[in-house]
C-alpha cells in the first residue's frame, strides 16, 4: 500500500490497484502549491465532512476522473446533484467495495458547505483487506467511540489522525486515541496549515514515542509505503 500527502488532510492511498483520494484540500492551499490537481488519479474520493478546507477540490477530481465518492447520504445527494456518482453510508454501516471493506465510524465535529447546505453528520472510514487495515478519523474530537474500533474491526496497522488542536484534538488527545483504537503507528494530519493550528513537531513525536509508539509526519508530496 502506497500512501501520498498533499497537505492538511488529504492524502492518496492506492490499494489493490484503486486509487483513492481523502478530503482533498489541494489548490486553495498554499502549502501544497506542488501538487498538480488535474494530474492526481482516482476511483474513489472518500470525504469525511463537508468543510471548504476538505472538499474544495473534489467537484475537479471527480470530473476529471469519473471517481465514485463515498461519504455519508447529505455530502453523496449534493454531489449527486450535480451529476457526480457517489455511494451513501451512515454510522455503524459498512460495505464491501473492491478495494476492501469499509466502516463508517463516529466523528464529533461540524459539517455544512460553503454555501450553508447541511452536510450531515462527520464520520471516519475503516478499511480493510486481506493485506491492510487502518483508520482515517477525519476531522474529530477524542471520543470514547473510537474504544470500538478494535471490537469491531480488525487490527489496525496504522491509523491517520488529527492533531493541530483548536479544530480537532491535539497531538495529547491523539495520543489516548491511539489507546482507545489499540494502534502503535500514527500518521499526523490537519496540522500547520494555518496559525491556528501550528505546532510544535518535535514534541508531538515525543509525546507519541513516551508512550512507545510512532507518530509520522510526512512533507507534502511525500509517499510512504505501508
Amino acid at each position: 500500500m502506497k500512501i501520498t500527502y498533499f497537505g492538511h488532510a488529504s492524502f492518496s492511498l492506492e490499494l489493490k490497484r484503486k486509487h483513492i483520494i481523502f478530503d482533498p484540500f489541494i489548490s486553495a492551499n498554499e502549502l501544497a502549491k506542488q501538487v498538480d490537481v488535474s494530474k492526481l488519479k482516482a476511483d474513489y474520493i472518500l470525504l469525511s465532512h463537508a468543510h471548504g478546507d476538505h472538499v474544495a477540490d473534489v467537484d475537479s477530481i471527480a470530473q476529471n476522473t469519473g471517481a465514485t465518492i463515498i461519504s455519508n447520504a447529505e455530502i453523496v445527494g449534493y454531489y449527486n446533484q450535480k451529476g457526480l456518482k457517489g455511494h451513501p453510508m451512515n454510522h455503524g454501516g459498512k460495505w464491501k467495495f473492491d478495494f476492501g471493506i469499509l466502516k463508517y465510524v463516529t466523528a464529533i465535529h461540524s459539517s455544512s458547505f460553503q454555501d450553508g447546505t447541511y452536510g450531515g453528520n462527520p464520520g471516519g472510514f475503516v478499511i480493510w483487506n486481506d493485506e491492510n487495515c487502518f483508520y482515517y478519523a477525519g476531522d474529530t474530537a477524542l471520543t470514547m467511540d473510537m474504544k470500538l474500533i478494535p471490537m469491531t474491526c480488525p487490527n489496525l496497522d496504522f491509523a491517520i489522525l488529527p492533531i493541530g488542536d483548536n479544530y480537532t484534538m491535539d497531538y495529547d488527545d491523539a495520543c489516548i486515541a491511539s489507546d482507545f483504537i489499540e494502534c502503535e503507528k500514527i500518521i499526523g494530519c490537519h496540522y500547520d496549515t494555518f496559525g491556528h493550528i501550528k505546532i510544535d513537531q518535535d514534541a508531538a513525536k515525543n509525546a507519541f514515542a513516551k508512550r512507545g509508539k510512532e507518530l509520522i509526519l510526512l512533507s507534502i508530496g511525500e509517499s510512504l509505503d505501508l
